[in-house]
């Protein structure tokens, strides 16, 4: 059995930029709550997306719960919410008491389908917001998503979670609606051990995340509470570590790209295998390589494999409106989420994995084709 190869580990920079802002956070004994650290961070990351503010959060749950309160998000307001998706996308629509109706995806994008959005808005016409995914680094498709949610005046929330480095037409995702979430989970492209960033162009609501996020203290000598508040803040030493990823961004991004490349040279021509769509707006950061399955080779057939030789692998994300908790919401679409998830499978897209982890990975691969 040969050494561990991940599905997508920690990365960080071979340059210690990340030990150099934790550091000068342990110089000046700022450790915890907030910072200089925390305040850069927002900046640089608002900078590099191209959105004009930002609010570093305890992760991207935290960002999305309180993008939703931020739209106004309350008790029985409808979310339409991408089905397949992360539950964390999901959970923080329940934290407000909301309703989400969830939505299908299209085989050309793998995000959500306009024309399943646009079903919804038929049947729900007073729907409070619409929570968008990027799946895996893919952009959704977002003048189609823009313009239909712009027509029904429905404020719109990015899940970018998956897809920072990710450009649709130019634009990075995260930034066409009016709230953009990213996070710095262990395993994302970057990662801050752990926490979440949520931008916008409105600056005001923005400020009102930041207040709401350190418990609602008012501005008062004594402590004083008129909101419901939430312990949300980023700590000034993980917000070093994101200052430090920030830099090695495009580097990951590449390598990632160069992870899909391999993938798609060596197992493209088998039959049955076909990876995740490319469109002529897309440009994505490629977070997980994935491929579906048509022919005799099945996802769990790929993931024992590669379990057996010491690999991980998953499965494409089992859709929201599928899951036990979920289930009883409605759901509009057809069974393109299902038929992903049922014959999708994720490769090792780790950023440390060398030529000879990638074709081990897919020797291991190609041999199920020749049993």
């Amino acid at each position: 059995m040969g050494n561990r190869i991940y599905l997508s580990s920690p990365h960080m920079s071979d340059e210690g930029y990340e030990k150099h802002y934790i550091q000068k956070a342990f110089d000046t004994n700022w450790i915890a709550p907030l910072g200089e650290n925390v305040n850069q961070f927002e900046k640089e990351l608002a900078a590099k997306v191209g959105s004009k503010t930002a609010a570093a959060l305890s992760s991207g749950t935290a960002a999305i719960h309180m993008a939703l309160k931020a739209a106004g998000v309350e008790e029985g307001d409808i979310v339409f919410c991408s089905t397949l998706t992360f539950s964390a996308t999901a959970n923080p629509i329940i934290y407000q008491n909301a309703i989400p109706v969830f939505i299908d995806s299209n085989y050309e994008t793998w995000n959500m389908d306009p024309e399943a959005l646009e079903e919804a808005f038929e049947k729900y016409p007073n729907v409070k917001a619409v929570l968008v995914v990027h799946l895996y680094g893919l952009s959704a498709d977002m003048d189609k998503i823009m313009r239909i949610c712009k027509k029904h005046n429905v404020t719109v929330i990015e899940d970018a979670a998956e897809s920072l480095g990710t450009y649709y037409k130019g634009q990075h995702t995260g930034t066409f609606g009016d709230y953009g979430i990213f996070s710095f989970n262990g395993n994302k492209i970057i990662t801050t051990s752990g926490g979440g960033m949520i931008v916008s162009d409105n600056e005001e609501r923005i400020a009102k995340v930041r207040f709401w996020s350190t418990q609602s203290r008012d501005q008062a000598r004594h402590y004083q509470h008129s909101e419901l508040g939430y312990n949300y803040r980023m700590s000034n030493i993980v917000a070093g570590i994101g200052r430090g990823q920030l830099k090695v961004l495009d580097k990951r991004v590449a390598k990632k790209n160069y992870i899909f490349n391999y993938y798609k040279k060596e197992l493209g021509d088998l039959e049955g295998v076909e990876f995740m769509p490319s469109n002529e707006w897309n440009k994505p950061n490629y977070w997980l390589s994935s491929i579906i399955l048509t022919g005799h080779v099945r996802p769990i057939d790929i993931m024992k494999a590669l379990e057996e030789d010491n690999i991980e692998s998953r499965p494409i994300w089992k859709p929201m409106h599928m899951q036990p908790f979920f289930e009883k919401y409605d759901y509009i679409g057809g069974d393109v989420s299902e038929k992903l998830f049922e014959n999708g499978v994720c490769l090792p897209s780790d950023t440390k994995m060398t030529d000879e982890d990638l074709n081990r990975v897919c020797t291991i691969i190609k041999g199920l084709w020749t049993k």
